[in-house]
């Protein structure tokens, strides 16, 4: 399967342009502790969060670039350390002299970069020379596990498409389930990295296909043990499945939020299980806090109150990433005690924290707009009609503001109402319910008569012996198909 792989000697840095500007603030209205917030990450993940940082908060970049330096220096991708420095000298250029150049912070270290292009070309050729040996050799798990090792080492100097190519190439030599299983999360972890949503969900449902055999095989051979020894085997192998599932949901989560499918990334979000489900995944590829945020954020802009409240609130085991942000809760219990003013306070409050998330930012405009639409709906539902100065008091907007936001809203089909627009005041249009209940009669009556149609049709073709007989396989195939039907 050909994936699409950036140029190597471009930037993979996606920055997107928030509002119309690409500066955010840092200020006491939207605090921003960038110590605490990069402490959970590690590796590539945090210099490339560090680098959207330096980029859009000139007033945290110099901080921002000792930092992302320090995680560079600790790697061996020469070509991310000078993406590094020229993200930084961007920002620094567009500030006016108010920042300090890379080369006055952190002078260009050539001897560094020329030692780990030495240990790198070294390395390369090793593992090249293995892999031509082991295939000379015929030996297939020598093959698998140098292919895997080279797109080990490819992924770790920043040569994304080398990297793709060796892992999918070991798929050719895997022995068992669990060596397929190994290579989809390697894959995995690399398309997540360089932000490729969309072929993501293949190699999540690849993992799943590998993990179901794997877990038959165990739990098979579990069977096969004796009675004391077979129970904790069986538990055992249930806990390493819900370990690797939390694993492929939080991939699958990350893939719908790419392409802007918030429900079904909401619902993946809340499916992870226990924090140490996640193992390395936690800091390398995502943390418990970007969980609750892309799950809360998703969840609101599409859930229902009783799906928030049946799969957030009542659940025990996504309240333990709700804990990880103190913001995530106030902003649910905001919105389900109809406190939306709150609501929208969080949200901005919080604005600069999410505009910095590499997978979140291109997204929240859209889910602000999302969250911000469903609560004028929400709050407008037990009226038949409200003036709007109340309204704009519950949601801390101006008058024009607000007509304007329920104008669209109206527009767009979401409010069935109109605007008063002399006396300020929303009024919901009266339904008719005598009418609309002889058009669902008449309705219910048109569906009959058409089934009642199609039966007597069949009846006589089937008299007349002019029913063209299935093949028995696809007959035993609609059986199934019918059986199932008749269960939903």
């Amino acid at each position: 399967m050909d994936i699409d792989i950036a140029e190597e000697n471009e930037s993979t840095l996606d920055i997107p342009k928030i509002s119309g500007k690409n500066i955010l603030p840092v200020d006491e209205a939207h605090p921003f502790d960038l110590e605490a917030y990069i402490s959970g990450y590690t590796g590539r993940t945090a210099v490339d969060r560090l680098n959207q940082i330096i980029y859009l908060c000139p007033s945290l970049a110099p901080q921002a670039l000792q930092l992302a330096l320090k995680e560079v220096f600790a790697m061996r991708d020469t070509n991310l350390y000078r993406t590094v420095l020229s993200i930084y000298e961007k920002t620094a250029a567009t500030t006016g002299g108010t920042l300090p150049t890379a080369a006055t912070l952190a002078p260009l270290n050539q001897k560094w970069v020329d030692e780990t292009n030495q240990r790198n070309q070294a390395e390369r050729t090793k593992l090249e020379v293995e892999l031509k040996t082991y295939s000379s050799n015929m030996i297939k798990e020598s093959i698998r596990m140098a292919h895997r090792d080279l797109g080990d080492f490819y992924r770790a100097v920043g040569e994304h498409a080398a990297a793709l190519k060796h892992f999918t190439k070991s798929r050719e030599f895997c022995t068992s389930s669990q060596h397929v299983l190994d290579m989809c999360f390697s894959v995995l972890e690399l398309l997540i990295e360089h932000r490729n949503y969309a072929h993501i969900s293949t190699y999540v449902f690849k993992a799943d296909a590998a993990l179901d055999t794997t877990a038959m095989a165990r739990m098979n051979s579990a069977s096969g043990a004796t009675t004391s020894a077979s129970q904790p085997s069986k538990e055992k192998v249930s806990a390493e499945r819900e370990k690797v599932q939390s694993k492929l949901d939080a991939a699958t989560g990350l893939s719908h939020l790419g392409q802007g499918n918030y429900e079904k990334a909401a619902i993946a979000f809340v499916k992870i299980g226990d924090v140490k489900g996640l193992g390395e995944w936690n800091g390398k590829i995502i943390t418990p806090a970007d969980v609750a945020v892309y799950a809360t954020l998703c969840a609101l802009a599409t859930f229902t109150r009783s799906a928030i409240r049946a799969q957030i609130l009542d659940n025990d085991t996504f309240g333990v990433y709700i804990e990880q942000e103190s913001y995530v809760r106030e902003l649910i219990d905001a919105y389900m005690g109809n406190r939306f003013k709150g609501v929208l306070e969080v949200l901005d409050r919080s604005s600069t924290r999410h505009a910095l998330d590499i997978h979140l930012a291109p997204h929240m405009t859209n889910l602000t707009n999302m969250i911000r639409s469903r609560a004028l709906v929400l709050y407008f539902q037990p009226f038949a009609s409200i003036k709007l100065d109340r309204m704009s008091v519950a949601f801390g907007w101006s008058i024009d503001e607000l007509e304007q936001q329920v104008v669209s809203l109206i527009q767009s089909g979401e409010i069935q109402a109109r605007v008063d627009r002399q006396n300020k005041i929303l009024k919901a249009k009266e339904t008719d319910q005598r009418a609309a209940l002889f058009a669902r009669a008449i309705k219910s009556g048109r569906d009959m008569q058409s089934a009642n149609r199609k039966l007597l049709l069949r009846m006589r073709l089937q008299q007349a012996d002019l029913v063209v007989k299935a093949p028995r396989a696809a007959q035993t195939y609609q059986t199934g198909v019918n059986e199932v039907t008749n269960i939903e």
